[in-house]
């Protein structure tokens, strides 16, 4: 892979369009949609923990080690393992208000999904203008996203027809696609777009994304520091960390 370079200007010898593909993720790389997870997670494990009489409080710190980028019910296993609290698996069908692992996942999304179709959602402008100048077809674009919204998320932002193929957690369920730190979805993205995977390049936020794009041994994994703090996505296997999209834009 490529040297790590500093984030905070535009990256020498980085030319986006000599390489076959560009795969985002979705949740703040794209659009600040990471932010709604957030507070929709915050509030859902704040509540059950409370409710359980548990003092420990859910913070920030837990969302990025233990939930960030990981898909729903996962990040909900992670994080009750942290706890020490064991609940049956349930299954998706589970009511949001079933004490499983399941319908906490559930209970997430129906907070996650109220916020979205009340406020909406913006595109972040600096990965609009990374969009804009990667608008000609070359290389193709992809969005590859553990969430299951992903398609109202990228209509919501009018981002729909900016990419070829979208894979998210819905095509991954189907598929029988491990989530990220794996990087089978990403491997299948770049199939599917018919790019070799060390001709392609991993755009992610989240420490599990990151090390998904560097255990599938693409060409370059850009890593977008939107808290989780570059020195991090670095240590994850980051190639080169930029603060904002807008950073890979040419001048």
């Amino acid at each position: 892979m490529s040297s790590p370079v500093s984030a905070g200007h535009h990256p020498p010898g980085v030319d986006l369009h000599g390489y076959a593909a560009v795969l985002f993720d979705l949740d703040g790389v794209l659009t600040p949609t990471a932010e709604v997870h957030m507070r929709a997670w915050e509030r859902m494990f704040s509540e059950f923990l409370a409710g359980r009489g548990v003092a420990e409080p859910y913070t920030d710190n837990d969302y990025f080690d233990y939930v960030d980028g990981k898909p729903r019910y996962e990040g909900v296993r992670s994080f009750l393992k942290s706890r020490g609290i064991d609940l049956p698996e349930g299954t998706p069908d589970d009511s949001p208000e079933a004490e499983t692992v399941c319908g906490l996942g559930n209970r997430k999304n129906d907070l996650f999904a109220a916020v979205l179709a009340t406020d909406g959602v913006q595109p972040y402008a600096g990965s609009l203008e990374l969009l804009d100048e990667l608008r000609d077809g070359a290389p193709a674009l992809a969005v590859v996203s553990s969430s299951k919204n992903a398609a109202a998320v990228l209509d919501a932002a009018g981002l729909a027809d900016r990419f070829s193929l979208v894979v998210d957690g819905t095509v991954a369920a189907a598929e029988g696609l491990p989530g990220k730190p794996a990087p089978d979805t990403f491997e299948f993205a770049a199939r599917r777009l018919g790019a070799p995977v060390n001709r392609s390049i991993v755009i992610e936020d989240a420490i599990s994304g990151v090390q998904a794009g560097c255990a599938g041994g693409f060409g370059l994994v850009i890593g977008v520091d939107r808290g989780v703090g570059p020195e991090r996505l670095h240590a994850a296997g980051a190639d080169l960390v930029v603060a904002d999209l807008a950073e890979l834009v040419k001048e």
